[in-house]
């Protein structure tokens, strides 16, 4: 029989409602009932394509011995972390404190009844391993706690009192730093001590992409032609297309590799991921020419464009898993590659298989991953690639997760504007997704965070969304100038300020949880950053300096933290080069924008915005003045360069 979790629209708690566990969803009820029974409260947080969050369920979730322990003991609840954000932050806080390090998904909380959590931990497999807490089986930690909450154990409610105290202990900085460009040094240091020189990225394994330290690097080269800078983005670049993270068959990033060489991924793919890489790899293809840069990006797009959209609205994620196994989809034997390649009439199949690292021993479990060990894609793949795909054809497709997220939809339709100055379609595409997310989650005045396709959204919007989108209202704006998208920008800008900011300080979350707004770039960039990106951008076009002075004040705030670990927020950085260095605003026809994208796209300067005017000539202005004007588009790049 079903448990509470049916109701719910969320494709990660509609997974558990046929779980033994007599599952709650977040609600007051089930908080109230806790206490009413003096019960201990067991959260667990997740998301539908989590590989562990479906290991914990079948392991853990799905044992009849461990959900009667819950059923009878505790208020289980479910919560998904990309439904309600602000929850999973806050409950990612509480594992910090009393691990003294980041946590993870699934996120296993245990808190008393009234809800102060003491106990917090990440997958949690039902048996015993070893004789400390931290390797107690779920079935043992379940008991024990249940036993101490039903004697009022005194030092597990003290431990409760405690952490509660440091949670509500905001912390503000010591002082301010004065805001110089000579943060970027500090910033290059830091990148190069953590990159790896041979594979690329910033990590060993779990390797993931960082984006944002990408974009920040790339940015820095372009300003300071700084050529470590190049080498760090064009290495990482390189070598993650080279295939493994990045599926060359359907196209989209996985979400990190297991591996240094980006060769075994973590299957799962993320919309979020995706965007931010693509708008990368569009960047490093306007700065340095390399046309596998865009085609990257292109497949990227046209993967979610193909595979996870409808109606033009984007899907959030798709799984690692099908048939009950991870990555089952992605990966080939050698004699169904040898045999299709055959059938087909291909020549040369031993040595194409050897080119893709199709061997008999495999890379990964004894079967193959697609990849180019020399980066080269060959002409030939467009005629075996539709062949591997006939191959997946006759497997089951991962689980998508068809929810709609404001945020991580507006990070792909940036991307998609930025790739419309090079290819039209794309821009079609932007204008039509962009039109779509904004009339379905922008009802009645009131911004939403996410639903599901064809259903009225219900949790209201965070930071993050009033974020995103501006920025890619603002793209939308600068690629069609149609002040409709300036207006939605400035609006939304000023409803941000409003709802999340008090003297340089932003809030994630407004009402059940005011959760403080990271400055860092973790998952992915920081609403934090990307409001101040959307501040300086209004503040340039309307030219109100009210804008650029909460931008400066957010800055000013975390100068310390940011003069000192500059490689946690890059994308702040950016921010900080930006508002030292000055916008440049290209005032021109709006024929001159439409028909000279590219060339204007392809300014070495960064921080470039558009604007049309009546005028045929092209005038690169700045915050109060303008410096040159040409008829000619090819000198508009050097008459920026010498406006400096």
């Amino acid at each position: 029989m079903s448990n509470r979790l049916a109701n719910e629209d969320s494709p990660y708690l509609q997974q558990h409602k046929d779980n033994p566990v007599d599952w709650w969803p977040w609600c007051d009820k089930a908080f109230e009932t806790a206490e009413e029974e003096n019960k201990a409260i067991f959260i667990s947080i997740g998301y539908s394509s989590c590989h562990w969050c479906h290991v914990m369920e079948e392991q853990v979730f799905e044992n009849q011995e461990c959900a009667d322990i819950l059923n009878r003991d505790f208020i289980a609840i479910k919560v998904d972390r990309e439904e309600r954000p602000d929850i999973d932050k806050h409950y990612q806080e509480v594992h910090q404190l009393l691990n003294r390090r980041s946590g993870g998904w699934p996120t296993s909380i245990f808190s008393t009844p009234q809800n102060k959590p003491f106990f917090a931990g990440t997958y949690i497999p039902p048996e015993s391993n070893t004789g400390s807490i931290e390797g107690m089986g779920f079935k043992e930690l379940t008991t024990l706690i249940a036993t101490k909450i039903s004697e009022n154990d005194e030092q597990i409610y003290k431990n409760a009192d405690e952490a509660e105290g440091f949670l509500n202990n905001i912390q503000h900085p010591k002082e301010a730093t004065v805001l110089n460009e000579d943060f970027r040094k500090n910033f290059m240091l830091q990148a190069k001590n953590n990159f790896d020189t041979k594979n690329g990225g910033f990590s060993i394994k779990p390797k993931f992409p960082h984006a944002s330290t990408l974009n920040t690097l790339l940015t820095i080269d372009r300003l300071y032609d700084d050529k470590s800078a190049k080498a760090m983005v064009e290495t990482s670049l390189n070598a993650m297309k080279k295939g493994g993270m990045y599926d060359l068959v359907d196209g989209g990033f996985c979400r990190y590799s297991t591996d240094e060489e980006w060769v075994v991924p973590h299957f799962e793919k993320m919309l979020y991921d995706n965007a931010l890489l693509s708008s990368v790899y569009v960047d490093a293809y306007l700065a340095y020419d390399d046309v596998s840069y865009l085609n990257t990006a292109k497949e990227c797009v046209n993967f979610w464009y193909n595979f996870m959209s409808e109606d033009e609205l984007f899907y959030s994620a798709s799984d690692a898993d099908s048939e009950g196994a991870e990555g089952t989809y992605f990966i080939y034997t050698y004699d169904e590659v040898a045999q299709v390649l055959r059938d087909a009439e291909i020549e040369d199949v031993t040595s194409k298989l050897a080119q893709m690292s199709v061997t008999k021993l495999g890379n990964f479990a004894g079967k193959n991953i697609i990849r180019f060990e020399d980066g080269i894609i060959p002409e030939w793949f467009i005629d075996v690639k539709p062949l591997l795909s006939q191959i997946r054809s006759q497997k089951e497709y991962p689980f998508i997760d068809k929810k709609v997220q404001t945020s991580w939809s507006a990070m792909m339709i940036h991307t998609m504007f930025k790739l419309g100055s090079i290819d039209a379609k794309y821009k079609t595409r932007a204008i039509k997704h962009l039109d779509k997310l904004l009339n379905t989650m922008f009802i009645n005045s009131t911004l939403y965070h996410t639903t599901l396709i064809h259903k009225k959204p219900k949790v209201e919007a965070f930071l993050e969304d009033y974020a995103f989108l501006s920025q890619a209202l603002l793209s939308a704006y600068k690629y069609t100038q149609d002040e409709v998208y300036l207006v939605y920008a400035h609006r939304f800008v000023n409803k941000a300020l409003e709802e999340f900011y008090e003297k340089g300080v932003w809030n994630f979350s407004a009402g059940e949880f005011v959760t403080q707004a990271e400055i860092s770039d973790n998952t992915y960039t920081s609403s934090v950053s990307i409001m101040l990106d959307a501040l300086l951008s209004i503040g340039t076009l309307l030219e109100d300096e009210k804008y650029t002075h909460f931008a400066f004040k957010t800055m000013e705030y975390n100068s310390y933290e940011l003069g000192r670990k500059p490689i946690y927020s890059p994308f702040m950085l950016t921010q900080v080069l930006r508002h030292l260095k000055g916008d440049r605003v290209i005032k021109t026809s709006l024929d001159n924008i439409n028909i000279s994208a590219l060339t204007l796209a392809k300014i070495d300067y960064p921080f470039v915005l558009l604007k049309s005017s009546e005028e045929d000539e092209y005038m690169i202005c700045g915050e109060k003045s303008c410096f040159a004007q040409t008829l000619k588009v090819e000198e508009v790049n050097s008459l920026v360069s010498n406006s400096f």
